[in-house]
């Protein structure tokens, strides 16, 4: 391990030397890819000098408990001494966290998008229930939502995609992806009978507009139409909706929100880079997790990952067997808890790798 921290803060050193070339301010790429390299170890450096310190300070009052004459000095510096060791193996462990692979997919905005599933009117209500929990959570951690389509349902939902920007979202939201079942009794039950719906939730990486997916346009039917509305009444009187069908993987794209063709192009053929984009980290993380047993995030969107239990007020995610009863402030957008488990567990995991 110390070998690796060694190396980072040599790079960290090679890094800061380059920052202080006045000729790389030319270069507005090469600044910012030197400026976001330094970032990423920076949390190790500072981690691995108060480290240092810590193991300075110990061998130091050692020191002193030895060779000192002065009895006061001697019980000080005992003192200190057990609550330096005290401190060491948290930092030590800090230290082993930071320095595991990083998802490089991580530091991205994402697109994500709910639908409803199984259960009628009680999952479209369910969509609206759960995009007004996951607005809250953005809302609380500054990240920024802008809605890309909407699809409205006699009742709550039927489907919404959204684009959700800030500091690390994908980090966090790559969780959610999959199968949320609900179990309550609807509005519309007069028998008061608990009824289980489900709704699908997929968060997808924003794609790089260069690099990530390259588009084969022969590969792409483009089809334009007449937006319509809820009932069949006429949005738009021009031919602005837009239909975008990748023939390769059978994704097809509909986008109408917009009045004008050329917006709705471009935002269909953002989210269409996205899905693509998306394939091709589950493939990637199917093989990894087939080599860490365990390993939980961008998996199988079929796969039923949480249930939200109303007569009980329960939430329990099947993916790591992890129960919380605080129903009522989760679906106001306090998630952290669940999430913070999920990404304990995966660090477990890669840490058991590493030291295996």
């Amino acid at each position: 391990m110390f070998d690796k921290l060694e190396a980072v803060v040599r790079r960290y050193e090679v890094l800061t030397e380059r920052l202080g070339d006045p000729t790389l301010y030319d270069r507005p790429a090469d600044l910012r890819e030197t400026n976001a390299e330094r970032s990423n170890i920076e949390p190790i450096v500072f981690k691995f000098r108060e480290y240092k310190k810590l193991v300075a300070d110990i061998e130091g009052n050692k020191d002193i408990i030895h060779n000192e004459k002065d009895e006061d000095m001697r019980e000080m510096a005992k003192e200190e001494l057990s609550e330096l060791e005290a401190k060491l193996p948290a930092v030590e462990q800090e230290l082993k966290l930071l320095l595991l692979p990083k998802d490089p997919n991580d530091e991205r905005n994402v697109i994500l998008e709910v639908r409803a599933g199984a259960g009628g009117d009680e999952a479209s209500i369910f969509v609206a229930d759960v995009w007004r929990m996951y607005k809250n959570y953005f809302n609380s951690k500054g990240w920024k939502s802008e809605v890309v389509s909407i699809s409205e349902g006699d009742r709550g939902l039927k489907e919404i995609v959204v684009n959700v920007s800030g500091d690390k979202v994908y980090s966090r939201m790559k969780y959610e992806s999959g199968v949320h079942r609900v179990q309550r009794v609807p509005d519309t039950e007069a028998q008061g009978r608990v009824h289980t719906s489900t709704i699908t939730v997929a968060v997808m990486p924003e794609a790089d507009e260069v690099g990530d997916v390259v588009l084969d346009m022969n590969e792409i039917r483009i089809d334009v139409y007449r937006s319509g509305g809820s009932g069949g009444q006429s949005v738009n009187t021009s031919d602005s909706a837009v239909r975008l069908t990748h023939n390769p993987t059978g994704i097809v794209i509909a986008m109408q929100d917009e009045r004008s063709q050329l917006k709705n192009k471009e935002k269909a053929f953002k989210i269409l880079k996205a899905k693509l984009y998306d394939l091709r980290i589950q493939e990637a993380h199917a093989k990894e997790a087939s080599m860490r047993k365990g390993l939980v995030g961008t998996g199988d969107r079929s796969e039923r990952i949480r249930t939200y239990n109303y007569p009980q007020g329960r939430i329990t995610d099947h993916r790591i067997n992890f129960t919380i009863y605080n129903l009522p402030n989760f679906m106001n957008g306090d998630v952290d808890e669940v999430i913070d488990a999920l990404i304990a567990h995966n660090q477990a995991i890669l840490l058991q790798g590493e030291e295996a």
